[in-house]
């Protein structure tokens, strides 16, 4: 894949990842909250959305949990594609997760979401995923390209 293409690509799915992060009316973004909203501890929300799963229902389940971990796997994925493979896996985690702290905080100033450490784990999670998603691709297409040539 050319080099454009892949920046193109890449590019393009930021700027959906910050729609959907900061502007997306349908994930209620829209709203700027009086107060600053965060959560610092460890799993308090994933507990809260499984506890509760009856009375809020699988699609707000599916969407903070599911949709956290989702919305991050096309960064590992598109990472070593753009960096000429010269990302590797913990690379990979640390930007995953300093792309994701900035969002959160981003959150966290202007009002409009909040800060979780929660998210911060399964976006993390999310990218790392969207790694080994890529090593996969990536042995592959060398399996293809052995099999061609024999």
């Amino acid at each position: 894949m050319k080099k454009t293409l892949k920046w193109l690509i890449f590019i393009a799915y930021i700027a959906a990842l910050v729609y959907f992060m900061f502007f997306a009316e349908i994930l209620g973004r829209t709203d700027v909250s009086r107060t600053y909203r965060y959560n610092l501890v460890p799993f308090k929300e994933i507990k809260r959305f499984v506890n509760h799963f009856w009375q809020l229902g699988l699609t707000a389940v599916l969407a903070n949990i599911a949709g956290n971990v989702v919305a991050f796997m096309p960064f590992g994925f598109c990472l070593p594609l753009i960096a000429d493979h010269r990302i590797k896996f913990f690379g990979c985690m640390l930007y995953t997760f300093g792309l994701s702290l900035a969002i959160e905080l981003i959150q966290l100033v202007s009002k409009v979401g909040s800060f979780d450490v929660d998210d911060l784990m399964l976006n993390t999670l999310g990218g790392v995923l969207g790694y080994l998603t890529f090593l996969c691709y990536k042995k592959m297409c060398q399996f293809h390209r052995k099999r061609k040539k024999s």
